[in-house]
C-alpha cells in the first residue's frame, strides 16, 4: 500500500494544477502556488498547493496556514471527494490520471515475477538434488511397493531439503524426495517435495517426515505435471506421485502424469496428438470431481476419456494391500483391448 500511495502521489505532483483545477476548483493561481480556503474546497487563501518542485519541498505539497495541517494531493481527493478507505481514494487518482483500476495492473506484473522466480528456484533444486538409486528416496518407494526403475530422470532426492513450517519464520532441514513438474516440453517449471522421515519407515504416515505438511509443490503448476514415460496418443493422469507411479509399477510401458492435486488434474494439459486418456481416480469427493471436470474437458476436445477406478482409496493403497498381480490383472480389466495388447508388448515407454 505503501508503494502504491508513494507511485500514485508522484503521478499526481506532475500534473499538480490539473488536480488542483478539478478538485480545488474554487481557488486560484498565483505564482508557484494553488490558493484556496482549505481542503474541502472552500473560497479562500489559506491553503497553500505547490505547484512545482523546489528547494522548500515537492509538488503536490499543501500546507494550510490556518490550521498547521498538511499532505499531499491524495489527502486532497479523499476529502474533497468524501473518501475514507485508501482503496477508494487510490481508484479515483487513477481514474483521473486515466490508468488501469487500483492495482490490477500491478497485480499481475507481481504475479509473473513471483512465477518466474519460483520456477527458477525450483530447477536450481533440482539440479542440487542426487539421482534416486541407493537413497532414502528410494527406500521410501520400495516401502510403498514401487518399484524405483520406474522413476526414471523424473525423481532425484535431496538429503537436505529446507522446510519452512506454516506461519513462522523458523528452516528447518528433512531429507526428500524432489520431482520435476514439467510442460509439455519437458522443460521444468516445478517442482514437488516430500520430507522424509531419516528414522526409518511408519506405517501411520508411510515414511513421510513427521511434519505439518510433508507434502508441498513449489514453481508453475496450472497445466503441468510430474511425467513418467513418453506420452503420445495414450496417456495416463491422476492426482498423487505414488499413485501414478503404481501404475507404472505393474504396466511400466504406460505413460502417465501426476497432477499434484485434484484442482490442477482439472487443468491438465495433453499431448497434441492425445487420443485416448485413462483417468486415475482417487476415491474421495475432490477426487471424483477433478476427474469428471478432466473427462468433461478431454471429449469435448473429441478424446476418449476412460476412467480407471481403485478398490481403496487410491491404486497405491490397491498396490500395498492387494500385490502387483491382483493390481495388473484390475488394471488390465478397465484398459481396451488394444492398450491392453500394446503395453503388455511393449517395454518401458
Amino acid at each position: 500500500m505503501a508503494r502504491e500511495a508513494s507511485e500514485l502521489a508522484g503521478r499526481l505532483a506532475r500534473e499538480a494544477e490539473a488536480v488542483c483545477r478539478h478538485y480545488l476548483s474554487n481557488g486560484r493561481r498565483e505564482g508557484r502556488y494553488w490558493l484556496v480556503g482549505d481542503v474541502s474546497n472552500t473560497a479562500g487563501r489559506s491553503l497553500f498547493v505547490r505547484l512545482h518542485a523546489s528547494s522548500r519541498g515537492a509538488a503536490g505539497k499543501w500546507v494550510d496556514a490556518a490550521t498547521g495541517e498538511h499532505g499531499d494531493l491524495l489527502d486532497i481527493i479523499g476529502t474533497t471527494c468524501g473518501l475514507t478507505s485508501f482503496r477508494e481514494i487510490a481508484e479515483e487518482a487513477r481514474r483521473f490520471l486515466k490508468l488501469p483500476r487500483w492495482q490490477r495492473e500491478p497485480r499481475v506484473e507481481i504475479k509473473a515475477m513471483r512465477s518466474r522466480d519460483m520456477t527458477k528456484a525450483a530447477r536450481r533444486l533440482f539440479a542440487m538434488a542426487q539421482p534416486l538409486p541407493g537413497t532414502l528416496g528410494e527406500t521410501y518407494l520400495a516401502n510403498r511397493s514401487i518399484d524405483s526403475p520406474v522413476s526414471a530422470d523424473t525423481l532425484r532426492f535431496h538429503p537436505r531439503c529446507f522446510y519452512r513450517p506454516d506461519d513462522t519464520d523458523t528452516i528447518e532441514t528433512w531429507p526428500a524426495l524432489i520431482a520435476a513438474v514439467t510442460d509439455l516440453d519437458g522443460r521444468i517449471t516445478g517442482v514437488h517435495r516430500t520430507w522424509l522421515d531419516p528414522g526409518g519407515f511408519d506405517a501411520r504416515r508411510l515414511g513421510k517426515a513427521p511434519i505439518d505438511t510433508p507434502r508441498r509443490a513449489m514453481g508453475d503448476l496450472l497445466g503441468h505435471a510430474v511425467r513418467f514415460g513418453s506420452a503420445n496418443d495414450v496417456l495416463a493422469a491422476g492426482e498423487g506421485i505414488e499413485t501414478l507411479l503404481s501404475l507404472r509399477t505393474v504396466l511400466p510401458s504406460l505413460p502417465v502424469a501426476a497432477a499434484l492435486s485434484a484442482n490442477h488434474l482439472a487443468t491438465l494439459l495433453w499431448p497434441a496428438r492425445l487420443r485416448r486418456l485413462y483417468v486415475a481416480l482417487d476415491a474421495d469427493a475432490a477426487g471424483i470431481n477433478a476427474a469428471k471436470a478432466l473427462t468433461t474437458r478431454a471429449l469435448d476436445a473429441g478424446i476418449e476419456a476412460i476412467a480407471l477406478c481403485p478398490l481403496l482409496e487410491d491404486f497405491n493403497e490397491d498396490l500395498r494391500a492387494y500385490g502387483k498381480g491382483p493390481l495388473r490383472e484390475m488394471l488390465l480389466s478397465q484398459l481396451l483391448p488394444e492398450d491392453v495388447v500394446r503395453l503388455m508388448g511393449a517395454g518401458p515407454a
